[in-house]
């Protein structure tokens, strides 16, 4: 059972993001900002949603990518964070699963996902 006003408290830092919605399987676009000495940048990571975790402001989501020489790369994203500056959704996944972490054992084609198609 959560405190009442920890969850009023969490409940307005979730009112001002503007997060789309997405799910596992989704192609992500995500804009971080990053801090380097004195300047700042936003750089852009673009791979597969392959979990979401969490609830409230604690929530996070896994975004998996594959790198240079076919090395997967994953990280893993706090959804409320100011270092986000925006998610954008690529391409919408067709899985039957949450968590895609069969993902990391598979290579090439293999690795694919089909896309969802809306009628």
């Amino acid at each position: 059972m959560r405190n009442k006003y920890i969850e009023s408290f969490e409940q307005a830092q979730l009112e001002n993001k503007n997060i789309p919605d997405f799910r596992a399987g989704d192609t992500l676009r995500v804009a971080v900002r990053i801090k380097e000495g004195n300047k700042e940048r936003v750089q852009n990571y673009e791979g597969l949603c392959i979990a979401i975790r969490g609830q409230g402001t604690g929530r996070t989501f896994n975004v998996r990518k594959v790198g240079a020489n076919s090395i997967g790369v994953e990280r893993i994203f706090p959804l409320y964070t100011d270092s986000i500056e925006s998610i954008e959704v690529l391409r919408r996944g067709r899985v039957r699963r949450a968590k895609l972490f069969y993902l990391r054992d598979l290579k090439g084609k293999a690795a694919r996902i089909k896309e969802l198609r809306r009628k």
